[in-house]
């Protein structure tokens, strides 16, 4: 077999020592519940906004493109990686651009695990204590330590972030990766299920009075929309893939690692998370329709996010 190696960039003859390729202990299958897990994110509560906003094709049509190119963009990573015969981006940043890139690489790494960490944590400071209030029966907040925000994100950081954080080997992550996607499944259960136990129109929570007069377009399955508020939409579905910041990791760790492998670890994850966000967005859509932006973020509140919101996404 030839190696990997092709005209990309010139390797340096200084006589120093190439990176190598070194093989790793994961196997496929929780390879796949990482890379879903790392594509899996907080962005799914806004699918349903995005289809309301598109129609329910034009919203297939843009996720798909948006798969597509994600699958891509792996392939064009692992080509890359194996040309060079490295799987760190700071060392593709250094062979690249030399030393501004590698810290370049590592500044932009570092910016997107913080920012996607405070998304979590924030998801986890408001909706934590609501399950805990769920759990416990209550039906008004208190004031007592477990039901603060703040308290809870401290604790959740160190007694569960903070562990998985300092695992050498990704193989066991693969683990509480499975646990969070089990958990998206009942996810998606609960959507559908809502579906059929909430009429339309919405009543939100009694707040509109009985002589409200409702639109017949509110109702209304829309295949094809375009309006003010689908350019929004375009973001939510750019970042619904991003998982990229994990191939090379996940690459490193896996056991008997060839490009094709990881490419079908890549599109795996892929293929799965985009049928999870299609039917998560397609039956919050049929189920709020026009109010499909506050859908699985307010109105979902307590039957959905309460439940499993905050095991979700802190693991």
């Amino acid at each position: 077999v030839a190696p990997e190696e092709e005209k990309f960039l010139p390797h340096k003859s200084d006589g120093s020592k190439r990176p190598q390729f070194t093989d790793g202990k994961t196997s496929f299958g929780m390879s796949v519940f990482n890379l879903s897990n790392a594509i899996m994110g907080s962005g799914i509560l806004g699918l349903s906004y995005a289809m309301s906003n598109t129609g329910i094709v034009l919203f297939l049509i843009l996720l798909t493109c948006i798969a597509c190119l994600s699958c891509y963009s792996i392939h064009l990573l692992l080509r890359s990686a194996g040309v060079v015969g490295i799987r760190a981006y700071e060392q593709l940043g250094l062979r690249a651009f030399g030393h501004p890139g590698k810290i370049l690489a590592a500044v932009i790494i570092t910016l997107h695990n913080i920012g996607a960490m405070s998304s979590y944590l924030f998801i986890v400071k408001y909706e934590l204590p609501l399950v805990i209030q769920t759990f416990l029966g209550q039906t008004s907040s208190s004031d007592d330590w477990f039901m603060n925000g703040n308290y809870l994100i401290i604790i959740v950081s160190v007694c569960i972030i903070l562990p998985l954080a300092l695992m050498k080997h990704l193989g066991y992550l693969g683990y509480t990766s499975g646990f969070s996607l089990s958990c998206m499944v009942f996810f998606l259960s609960a959507v559908i299920y809502k579906r059929f136990n909430i009429t339309c129109p919405l009543d939100t929570f009694g707040n509109h009075s009985v002589d409200t007069v409702v639109p017949d377009e509110a109702c209304t399955t829309k295949y094809f929309t375009v309006n003010q508020e689908t350019a929004y939409t375009i973001p939510i579905l750019a970042f619904a893939f991003v998982c990229h910041p994990e191939v090379l990791p996940i690459y490193t760790e896996l056991s008997n690692p060839t490009k094709r492998r990881m490419q079908s670890i890549g599109n795996v994850s892929v293929l799965g998370m985009f049928i999870m966000y299609f039917f998560t967005a397609t039956f919050g859509y049929l189920t709020f329709y026009g109010e499909s932006s506050i859908s699985l973020t307010n109105q979902f509140h307590v039957h959905l996010v309460n439940l499993c919101g905050s095991t979700l996404y802190t693991i």
